[in-house]
Formats: structure tokens, sequence, C-alpha cells
């Protein structure tokens, strides 16, 4: 009986130290690409669809991500899966809106990792609960792009997004673009997915000359 557990504990051990190397390595190429103001996205074919994965936040979330989506060709960025906190009573309105046509597109809803004012004591339980709820989603809906704009909802969807990148199961690009709010930090959200998101857009250049490894295009909400 000692033995066995000792193996697996050797196991474990070994998986462990494999996966953090991993990891390691998955956020070094990510860095690297951001230094060489290189990035994956655009280096893919032009004519190529990309299954988006949208993340919604309430109020001016969303309305600041819609506003990002109408100056791109959506064409190339379909099907396209909104995600909205099970809370948010308003973004379905708008992203109905703004998809007029009908096609294309859903809404998917999961719980908020963290309510406006909730003490952080709680947030850890629910940060969590959204987690177990995102993994089994972003798995079945396999997105090729993720594009966030700062909502706590964001946090566990780009983890899982992340962790198929980790697993070699498909590389999920995570785009992450700052509330135009955010003039001289970035929010929690950002300074999270600094780490490992594939392109964070600042739209203020004080922010880019602070956090070199972000990209600064101009106003673009």
């Amino acid at each position: 009986m000692g033995i066995t557990f000792l193996w697996c504990l050797v196991i474990l051990l070994v998986v462990g130290c494999l996966l953090s190397l991993r990891v390691i390595y998955v956020i070094r190429k990510i860095r690297s690409f951001r230094t060489m103001k290189s990035s994956r996205i655009r280096e893919q074919s032009s004519t190529a669809t990309m299954k988006t994965m949208i993340i919604a936040g309430s109020g001016g979330h969303s309305t600041e991500i819609l506003r990002l989506l109408s100056g791109i060709d959506t064409t190339r960025y379909k099907p396209r899966v909104y995600v909205v906190a099970n809370t948010d009573r308003m973004s379905d309105g708008k992203i109905t809106n703004f998809e007029k046509n009908g096609e294309h597109f859903e809404i998917v809803r999961i719980p908020r990792s963290r309510e406006v004012k909730q003490s952080w004591s709680t947030t850890v339980w629910s940060t969590l609960v959204a987690c177990l709820y995102c993994l089994p989603l972003t798995f079945y809906k396999s997105p090729d792009l993720i594009l966030c704009n700062g909502p706590g909802t964001c946090i566990p969807l780009c983890l899982a997004g992340f962790l198929l990148t980790v697993l070699g199961v498909k590389k999920v690009a995570i785009v992450f673009v700052e509330s135009i709010c955010r003039v001289e930090t970035l929010s929690l959200s950002g300074k999270i997915l600094h780490y490992f998101a594939d392109e964070l857009i600042v739209q203020w250049p004080q922010l880019q000359l602070r956090y070199p490894q972000t990209r600064y295009i101009g106003k673009i909400v």
C-alpha cells in the first residue's frame, strides 16, 4: 500500500512538473510574439474564418465590445458565440440589435465570477464555480479566438481557452482590449491577462509606455 501511494505521488509530481514546464513554454512564446510585434492572429489567411467567443459585460463593457465589432469584418469572425453573465439583463438586447440579420451567432449564459461590490472573500468561491462551468463550455464551443474587454466574467473563460492551448488540444488566441476608461493603469482583468493573452490592446499611449508588452493602436471604441 505504501509503495503504491509512493508511485502515485511520483507520477503526480512528474505530471505537475511537465504541466508547469508546458505553461512556462506557452507563456514565453506568447510574450516573445508580443515583443516582436507579431501575431498569430494576423498570420492566418485573410480568407480564413475564425470561430469567435465574445465576452460581453454589463453596462459599458457590452457597448464597447459591440462598437469594436462594428469596425471589423464580421464575415471573417464567425460563427460568433456571445457569453454573458446570468445576472446581466441588458446585454441580450444590445447583442440581438447588433446582430440584426440573425445569422452566425448565439448567446450563452454563465455564472458571474464577481458581482459589483461583492466581497473579495466570497469572490474566491464564485470564481471557482464560474471556472468549473466555463471549462466544459469552452472545450465544447472550441473557439479559435476569445475577444474580451474587461468584465470579470472573461477571466475563467480565458483561463479555459489558455488550458486548451497548454494541453495541445488547439491554439486559442486570446485578445484583450482594455476599456477606454483605463488611462493610467490596467484593470484587474488586464493585469491577469497581461501574463498570457496573445494580444493586450490599450487605448492610451501612456498606458502602453507603462506596460511595454501591450499594443497601442489609438482609440478604437
